[in-house]
């Protein structure tokens, strides 16, 4: 079990929250069913408002749309807490990150760079191979055309390269043949107009890692996801299974697996966040093939926070962590960066 953050800022600063809450859109008839599962809701916004005033920090919850531009000016911080996903195209998690650079705002979490890399799965993909850190392939179809000519070897697993929260992710997501891929493939990118990510599906357990810190980052816990009453190979944590995740998921935080396995899998993931050189805070998700070898899946450098179903959240409790102690730890990590804490 990592050690928390057990310093206290000397200094009461102005903090900062930006965001993007669900409230703030509508959900329009033309527009997929999960077109606001990235965005957050006002009870996370409090929560961690609260967590940060509760070590005397004023906080100002700020926003994520165009009109941030102008609080900013209007409204002097000395540091951001950072959750938005942003609004739109495929580096929309960097806009505020790039604003706040811009303006030389401190801020937690990953830079522009890295959280365009990270939203773009096959870039990500692409960066971790450089390291040797083992991937299923893949190829990124942005037209039907792009599935010509693919020796990827079936089952496939189809989803969005850039999106996260399960956007797209369906129950019928994994594929066993060329006709179910081109209709696969065909829906979803006239629904979402995306690109897609098409790899080889990887038949074993899903884990997903959660992990904390900068210059030695340390693996906060392995969780393993079980979706209850299907064995691995039939497995997809998809949009279904996340929204029922009470009566359909089982987690398991520590797994019971082989101990080699398990440092593995905390190498896979660790070696991913500083491939992709996140800071502060990511989640890293990872599914073990059937030779043993944990490969990874894609990265989350905004890993939700929601006080009831995060699944960092989650993580941090089985280890005896709560909700606090997680978000101070992150937000300590920030100011260490800044230099504003030993």
């Amino acid at each position: 079990m990592p050690a928390a953050s057990r310093n206290v800022p000397k200094m009461k600063l102005k903090v900062g929250i930006t965001y993007n809450l669900k409230k703030e859109f509508s959900q329009r008839e033309n527009q997929p069913i999960d077109f606001l599962e990235e965005f957050d809701s006002e009870e996370t916004i409090d929560a961690i408002r609260k967590v940060l005033e509760s070590e005397g920090h004023k906080v100002i919850k700020l926003g994520g749309d165009a009109g941030l531009i102008d609080r900013l000016r209007q409204t002097s911080v000395d540091i951001v807490f950072n959750i938005a996903e942003g609004l739109q195209g495929r580096n929309r998690e960097a806009h505020i990150p790039a604003l706040l650079e811009f303006l030389n705002i401190p801020y937690t979490g990953s830079d522009p760079l890295t959280l365009s890399l990270s939203l773009d799965k096959a870039m990500a993909k692409r960066v971790v191979m450089s390291q040797n850190i083992p991937t299923p392939r893949f190829k990124k179809v942005g037209r039907m055309e792009d599935l010509d000519g693919s020796d990827l070897h079936y089952p496939l697993f189809v989803k969005l390269c850039y999106e996260g929260s399960s956007k797209g992710v369906r129950l019928d997501s994994k594929i066993l043949n060329p006709q179910s891929l081109e209709e696969r493939a065909r829906g979803l990118l006239k629904t979402y107009g995306s690109p897609l990510l098409v790899e080889e599906f990887v038949k074993g357990p899903e884990f997903t890692v959660g992990i904390l810190g900068n210059k030695d980052p340390i693996v906060l816990g392995v969780m393993q996801i079980e979706i209850k009453g299907r064995p691995p190979e039939e497995s997809i944590y998809s949009l279904e299974i996340k929204r029922e995740w009470e009566e359909k998921v089982r987690y398991h935080c520590p797994p019971s697996i082989d101990q080699d396995l398990l440092k593995k899998i905390e190498e896979v993931a660790l070696r991913s966040y500083q491939a992709l050189e996140c800071r502060d805070v990511s989640r890293v998700d990872i599914r073990v093939g059937e030779d043993n070898t944990p490969y990874f899946l894609e990265i989350n450098p905004l890993p939700g926070l929601s006080p009831a179903y995060g699944d960092l959240v989650i993580i941090a409790r089985s280890i005896g962590w709560d909700y606090d102690r997680l978000v101070k730890t992150i937000f300590h990590h920030a100011l260490k960066r800044y230099g504003w804490m030993e």
